[in-house]
């Protein structure tokens, strides 16, 4: 990536906007000139615009701009979106009469670039369709439909236990480290078959760490169907503050179209954090925990403009997987239960289990779809209904047998299963698995298959299944994989391979030295 965006480079943004705007007869026109009172820390209090609305875009001296975030009755509070080191009291401030917009369309795939939509992969400018407002209406219930198609994450534990629908808000929370960017950008690659456009969105993350991210998208999925919108923590808090709703823009032109988008928010508690910033310094009054009041309003609007639309209107679709971070896995802090009030589930990441090497560290007792089954395909839900029940059982029943042995045969079976269980849905990264594979694994567990072999044989097994599914029942993995139905024939076919790939290798690996 580039380093940020030069004034010029906004003076350029500026021109490209207004060039989609319907040009005016020529007539002669009065400007409104404005006046900085204050300017630090990335705001500017400014006067002499009595005409300025909410988020309108101001032109600062030397060509940097800035929006207006509060309207007071003698002054404004602008944020700068530049670095603004010639702005000072008494430079000159104009307004622009528009409001925030950023670039959309086909041009923006494959692309890098900061919420303006500036350029920051390389010097080629963006080839925009149009310029749209950042701040759009969400689509009225009416002009909704039901969730109903899947969207495929190729991670067993949640395709199996919290299955995610197109059109869908399902928070991704757990503390530092463990593992949710990870299984964000593993649901990205996963969309390299499908027809689901992504947008990765940034939000005061390291460079290093952005830069890593935009690496394992084009290393291994399929980066020519990616936007990755970036406001690092490195760039002014107003272009941070402005990402998702520019990335939520750039996945609606899409949606709107009849396509399907998948929006990742990287993280709403920096997000939060910086609203909060902002809010301070333009003096709006702090709510609970120092936050403003309107935080929660804030994501509210941003997540509800996620949504299936309805036939009449394309039938696009718009899934959101937002970002928070808690501290020592507190759930009920301000923030994560705004965002758990405001979406439609949430996966829980859990420290303890990422320390185990469990990965991804779900935790499937906090963990919640509330769409769920709606949106999985009838063959995996067929072959899933019993695996989150008899898992929490097992973890139960493994906490309580800490304390004493392992009690009568039955609960030793049920210890048993339940390892085979953690070792099935304990997934490596880029590792993903089809549907058909995913079935397959599944209906062998539940048939039983598993239980005569170590759960080390897991890894290896799922490793090599689909190569072999390929090659002994192809008709069925690609009819499962379309989203067909699981007869009792597809079933004991798919049972048999995994009983045979199993066998292949238990017979192949030496047994362990005792």
């Amino acid at each position: 990536m580039t380093p940020n965006p030069t004034p010029e480079a906004g003076a350029a943004w500026l021109a490209r906007s207004r060039a989609t705007v319907a040009a005016e007869p020529l007539a002669a026109r009065a400007q409104t000139l404005g006046r900085v009172e204050h300017a630090a820390d990335g705001i500017a209090q400014v006067s002499g615009l009595p005409d300025a609305r909410l988020d309108e875009v101001l032109c600062f001296a030397g060509g940097s701009l800035g929006f207006a975030l509060t309207l007071d009755a003698e002054r404004i509070g602008a944020v700068l979106l530049d670095e603004g080191d010639a702005i000072e009291a008494g430079s000159p401030v104009t307004g622009t009469g528009e409001v925030l917009r950023v670039p959309v369309g086909p041009g923006l795939l494959g692309r890098v670039v900061d919420p303006m939509g500036r350029p920051l992969d390389r010097d080629e400018a963006v080839v925009a369709e149009a310029h749209m407002p950042i701040e759009r209406a969400a689509p009225a219930i009416a002009d909704r439909a039901l969730v109903t198609e899947p969207v495929h994450t190729g991670v067993l534990v949640v395709d199996a236990l919290f299955a995610l629908g197109r059109g869908q808000r399902e928070l991704i929370i757990g503390d530092r480290a463990t593992g949710k960017t990870s299984f964000a950008v593993d649901a990205i690659i996963n969309q390299k078959h499908s027809d689901i456009v992504c947008v990765y969105i940034a939000i005061g993350q390291r460079a290093n760490a952005v830069r890593q991210v935009i690496e394992a998208v084009r290393a291994h999925g399929a980066p020519e169907r990616c936007v990755f919108v970036v406001a690092s923590a490195a760039d002014p808090a107003g272009l941070q503050w402005l990402a998702p709703f520019a990335g939520f823009t750039i996945a609606e032109y899409f949606r709107d179209r009849g396509r399907h988008a998948l929006v990742v928010i990287d993280d709403l508690t920096k997000h939060a954090a910086t609203h909060r910033e902002l809010a301070l310094l333009t003096r709006q009054p702090p709510g609970r925990e120092a936050y403003p009041g309107d935080i929660f309003y804030l994501h509210a609007r941003l997540l509800e403009r996620a949504a299936k639309l309805s036939p009449e209107l394309g039938g696009g679709s718009l899934t959101a997987l937002p970002i928070a971070q808690t501290e020592a896995g507190a759930l009920s802090a301000y923030i994560p239960t705004n965002l758990i009030s405001i979406t439609d589930g949430q996966i829980v990441l859990d420290s303890h289990l990422f320390a185990a090497n469990l990965r991804p560290a779900v935790q499937v007792g906090l963990s919640v779809s509330r769409v769920g089954g709606k949106a999985q395909t009838h063959a995996l839900r067929a072959v899933s209904g019993r695996l989150r029940l008899d898992y929490a059982q097992f973890l139960e029943l493994e906490m309580f047998t800490r304390f004493g042995g392992l009690g009568d045969s039955r609960v030793r079976t049920q210890i048993a299963r339940g390892e085979r269980i953690r070792a099935l849905l304990t997934q490596p990264r880029f590792a993903a698995l089809r549907p058909a594979d995913q079935i397959a694994l599944l209906a062998a567990l539940d048939a039983g298959i598993f239980d005569a072999f170590p759960p080390a044989l897991i890894a290896e097994l799922r490793r090599r299944l689909a190569a072999q599914l390929d090659t002994e029942a192809a008709a069925q993995a690609k009819a499962l994989n379309a989203g067909g139905e699981l007869d009792a024939a597809a079933r004991d076919t798919l049972i048999g391979v995994v009983r045979r790939l199993a066998q292949s290798i238990a017979t192949a690996t030496p047994p362990a030295t005792p």
